[in-house]
């Protein structure tokens, strides 16, 4: 769909191709600025919730807002290290940004986080970047595009039917569930970059990827897109995509998939609710 249709009057603003190079950009130079500071005990203090929050969260968050609201002022900005403002459901398209996607790993000295950073318009993701600094892997989506890395299309895992084999990750403790032993699945180690776990469905990495109830929408957004843009799916457990830029920016627990086990996994997390 062309994005003046996609837009309700107006002027229908920037190509989203554009918007997907600006966010590449971005996020490259964000995580260089970060990796300064990965293994060189940066400064870390808590907020609330008693989450960890590094000096290198607050500058990647300052340059990535420099650089977007610089190129793009007439979008809203949604990020989880900068104070939330009621001005960005008032605006057509809205940069939704995790300067760093797992924290405590990064601080650990684990290459496990991300940069993370989309266009969001009319409550779905249309424009996104991925990047993990750590290794140098940059993952990109544009809605109606697909989801590359480099020139190599990403495309979600093929496996049908029953979950037995199904390589899947969740947030730590949560898959020792008896259900999914049960299933005979392929538990893999907790991922602390929420994006980037469900970004592993999107390459076919993982067939299956679990989020709690604690997910933000700037933990959500990118990888979303590269997940639709791949073929697969990131639902509520009861099949319902996700939308973003809402007041509250929260969600239920979630679920990415690949397409062909979309259906055995709305049953089993339908059994886990009844457990």
């Amino acid at each position: 769909m062309p994005d003046a249709e996609r837009r309700q009057g107006g002027d229908p603003g920037p190509d989203l191709g554009a918007d997907t190079e600006l966010l590449a950009a971005a996020v490259r130079e964000a995580g260089r600025l970060a990796l300064g500071y990965f293994g060189n005990e940066p400064r870390v203090w808590m907020k609330a919730g008693d989450s960890p929050v590094s000096e290198a969260d607050i500058e990647a968050d300052r340059l990535l807002r420099g650089r977007l609201l610089g190129a793009r002022p007439d979008y809203g900005w949604l990020s989880e290290e900068t104070a939330d403002s009621d001005d960005r459901l008032d605006r057509d398209r809205v940069f939704v940004i995790d300067p760093i996607d797992g924290t405590r790993a990064f601080i650990a000295g684990n290459p496990l986080w991300t940069v993370s950073a989309a266009v969001v318009e009319a409550g779905r993701p249309v424009a996104a970047a991925l990047y993990q600094p750590a290794t140098d892997d940059l993952m990109l989506a544009t809605a109606g595009r697909g989801a590359w890395r480099g020139a190599h299309r990403l495309g979600a895992s093929r496996r049908e039917g029953t979950l037995a084999g199904a390589r899947v990750s969740g947030p730590h403790g949560y898959l020792d569930r008896s259900l999914f032993q049960r299933e005979r699945m392929d538990v893999r180690p907790s991922i602390p970059s929420l994006a980037l776990r469900i970004a592993q469905v999107a390459d076919g990495r993982l067939d299956l990827a679990l989020a709690s109830g604690r997910a933000h929408d700037w933990d959500l957004a990118a990888a979303d897109l590269l997940v639709q843009e791949a073929g697969g799916r990131l639902s509520t457990d009861r099949g319902h995509p996700v939308r973003y830029n809402e007041r509250v920016p929260r969600h239920p627990p979630l679920f990415a998939a690949a397409p062909g086990l979309i259906a055995a996994t709305r049953t089993l997390l339908a059994a886990l609710a009844k457990a």
